[in-house]
């Protein structure tokens, strides 16, 4: 097992998305363990990064970052030592239009390719470029020059694992009449093991007579070659070749190659491979590696399947339609948890590769106690629930915890599709687009096509650091189908664009992806809204066919928001976000079709709400109630409820629980109350565990409120006795006074 508490440094090759993607979510979880500093080893652009995000709100503000460039001395800690090794690649025409494919994806999963290679469709460069017209600033002066979208400076790892000393021959040495067992032998294993001569009554002793070889320490490479541009770097690297010419103490046992086929396939980069002999491992890892990454999610799925199949699809796998290298040398295809020992043996071990048994995963479900009766009594009852399901609107939940994604649930994102061809998000938390290929599999491209308009709801780290990713998948999703480029409408807080102009700036293009219209100039009787923004608000009310958009501000962070949509055909669906029970939403979620609102916390935790400011499950369900929504769908549970959250008394025929890939429509409505039972039986240890808990902790408040009061109770009885003899004394001296004042 991994574990996460004892990292400290991160070596990241370059600076693009598919690197650095992952970094917040993982910095707030180190701060979270109580880590108070981070070491980051890559390219120079990685200061620049570092800095964009310390614009995000809370705890990354407070957290101690160091870069660590490759003019630095090398890395060295208590496991080996390691040499940054600088690549400067050429641009490619083709290729430097396109962000790189997914593979690398820090939520991807099995990430879809399309053609990324020198070949790529002329439609990227064009859509490129008229992005970057359209949506660029304007730039002046040296430090607002921006970064290309493929950086020319790439970083290798030289990796070397400390040499360990040879064992000492306890037997051996004993034989010859060495002190074994008594002090006077430690200085002189010590000697010996570090490789010096001694002398012992007259006669010297040789390391190699009474030790066993030292290890000189095994070396691993971590490369990443992100294009051809990159090969004649890579192949006329003086570093590298010195590791290719078959010395003992240069020899290299394992190469791991972030590489596409297109450079696996180069005749250049097949030579290179080969002079590292026989005798080294190579690795590769891109998009074409396959594995699932979290059986547990495949798992929840398939046995939330077996009660309704369509509420519940089962997740599917994308498989890249590019066909894989052949290599001059064996090499090894990258699986989730695949490992690589160094010692005592170098090998491969395979003990912890995921995997997903779908026929193991129904059985363990049928075999719980009730679930078949509470599935079956299920479909007998929907079979007299009319089946009026309309197609559209669907709404697909990709992300139903909150603040760090689980194995079950992933953090917020939510999409509406309002027809078959339009679909707009609402928040876009990280792994949103692994989320998107996981349940749409092959047709992932066309599903980010049609998405029109991104809500941002607040600056919350877990409700927007999916979006880079999403606008960069959609760009290459354009190209590989052939599709005309078209910019996004980016709903979000004002707050949000420094980030994303000191990104654009400093890392990769991104502005003419998107066209912006802020939460604050949507709120009802705004009147400061910009033309442009105007013209922007008038073409999505037409894209989705809208009559109106709206957001208000809610209980939460400084400018966080709801939204609300209503469809020319009379349908409303309204987004919480995150917030406390708020009046300004119920106002305007007033006679919702659908209400999707945050219930982050059980009933009981209200103190805890309010420190937090979220809602509670009844919290929830009473603002869904006060609107008169038709529906209400809970989500954004803590991730203390990671399948399933505790039901209240508030729970009624108008009320359902989400789940991450669960496809609502609005014909659903009388359908999903009556799966709380067969859910409640598939999830019953976890709703024991859950009910212990809670009565754990009403036990320990009751306590504590009981000690609360006794120490009060306690005071006023201490204070009665003495109030008695004050007063007495009082009343004693009184006399005394008058009689002195007489005289």
């Amino acid at each position: 097992r991994l574990k996460i508490s004892h990292l400290d440094s991160i070596f990241l090759s370059r600076v693009a998305w598919a690197n650095v993607g992952g970094l917040p979510g993982m910095i707030l979880t180190l701060k979270a363990m109580g880590l108070q500093r981070c070491v980051f080893l890559g390219p120079p652009k990685l200061q620049n990064y570092l800095k964009a995000i310390r614009l995000f709100p809370g705890p990354l503000k407070r957290m101690d970052l160091a870069v660590q460039l490759h003019t630095e001395p090398e890395y060295k800690d208590e496991t080996m030592t390691v040499y940054q090794i600088p690549l400067t690649g050429k641009p490619l025409a083709a290729e430097s239009t396109l962000p790189q494919s997914p593979g690398a994806s820090t939520q991807g999963g099995n990430s879809p390719k399309g053609d990324t290679g020198p070949g790529s469709p002329r439609a990227a460069q064009q859509s490129l470029e008229e992005g970057k017209k359209k949506g660029s600033p304007k730039k002046t002066g040296g430090e607002q020059k921006c970064a290309s979208r493929h950086p020319d400076l790439v970083m290798a790892f030289l990796c070397k694992i400390h040499p360990k000393k040879g064992k000492f021959l306890a037997a051996k040495a004993q034989e010859m009449g060495l002190p074994v067992g008594t002090p006077a032998i430690l200085p002189i294993i010590t000697a010996l093991k570090n490789g010096e001569s001694i002398t012992f009554e007259g006669r010297e002793l040789f390391p190699e007579e009474l030790c066993t070889p030292t290890d000189p320490g095994p070396v691993f490479i971590v490369l990443e070659c992100p294009h051809e541009g990159f090969v004649d770097a890579v192949c006329e690297n003086e570093t590298f070749r010195r590791y290719q010419e078959g010395l003992p103490e240069n020899k290299v046992a394992l190469v791991i190659h972030m590489t596409p086929e297109s450079v696996l396939r180069d005749s250049r980069y097949q030579q290179w491979l080969e002079r590292f002999g026989p005798g080294t491992q190579h690795l590769v890892l891109n998009e074409n590696s396959s594995t699932v990454h979290n059986p547990r999610s495949y798992k929840i799925q398939t046995q939330l399947n077996l009660i309704h199949p369509e509420i519940f699809p089962l997740l599917t796998t994308y498989q890249s339609k590019e066909e894989e290298a052949v290599c001059s040398v064996p090499i090894v295809r990258g699986e989730c948890l695949l490992k690589y020992h160094f010692r005592p043996q170098q090998e491969w071990q395979r003990d912890a590769v995921t995997a997903c048994d779908h026929d193991a995963f129904v059985s363990e479900a049928l075999d719980l106690p009730d679930f078949q009766t509470r599935v079956k009594e299920c479909k007998e009852s929907l079979s007299a629930v009319p089946g009026n399901v309309g197609a559209y609107p669907e709404i697909v939940f990709l992300g139903t915890g909150s603040a760090i994604p689980m194995k079950i649930r992933n953090v917020s994102s939510t999409l509406v599709n309002t027809s078959s061809t339009r679909s707009l998000l609402l928040d876009c938390g990280e792994g949103t687009f692994g989320q998107l290929c996981r349940h749409y599999g092959e047709q992932v491209d066309q599903v980010l096509c049609n998405i029109v308009a991104v809500f941002v709801s607040h600056m919350h780290t877990d409700h927007h650091s999916g979006l880079l990713n999403i606008l960069m998948e959609r760009r290459r999703a354009f190209a590989a189908l052939g599709q005309a480029f078209i910019p996004l409408f980016l709903v979000a807080p004002e707050q949000i664009m420094p980030w994303l102009h000191e990104y654009h700036n400093h890392c990769e293009e991104i502005l003419g992806d998107i066209r912006m219209i802020t939460s604050q100039s949507l709120v009802k009787g705004c009147e400061n809204i910009k033309p442009k923004a105007k013209w922007f608000v008038s073409a999505l009310l037409e894209n989705y066919d809208l009559a109106e958009f709206q957001t208000c501000e809610v209980q939460h962070c400084k400018n966080a928001f709801a939204c609300s949509m209503i469809h020319k055909s009379g349908w409303k669906v309204v987004y919480s976000g995150d917030t406390m029970p708020c009046m300004a939403l119920v106002q305007m979620g007033k006679n919702a079709t659908l209400l999707i609102h945050e219930a982050t916390l059980e009933d009981g935790m209200e103190k805890e709400a309010i420190e937090k400011t979220h809602s509670t499950t009844s919290q929830a369900i009473q603002t869904g109630m006060k609107m008169n929504a038709e529906f209400i769908m809970l989500n954004h549970f803590s991730q203390r409820y990671a399948k399933i959250p505790l039901f209240s008394e508030d729970f009624s025929e108008k009320v359902g629980i989400a789940f991450d890939h669960m496809r609502v429509r609005f014909g659903d409505f009388p359908t999903i109350p009556k799966l709380i039972p067969p859910l409640k039986a598939l999830f019953a240890d976890d709703i024991v565990e859950m009910e212990e808990r809670k009565e754990k902790r009403e036990m320990r408040l009751l306590k504590e409120t009981a000690l609360v009061l006794d120490e009060l109770a306690g005071g006023e009885n201490k204070e009665a006795p003495c109030q008695k003899r004050k007063q007495a004394k009082n009343h004693q001296e009184l006399p005394n006074k008058k009689l002195k004042t007489v005289n």
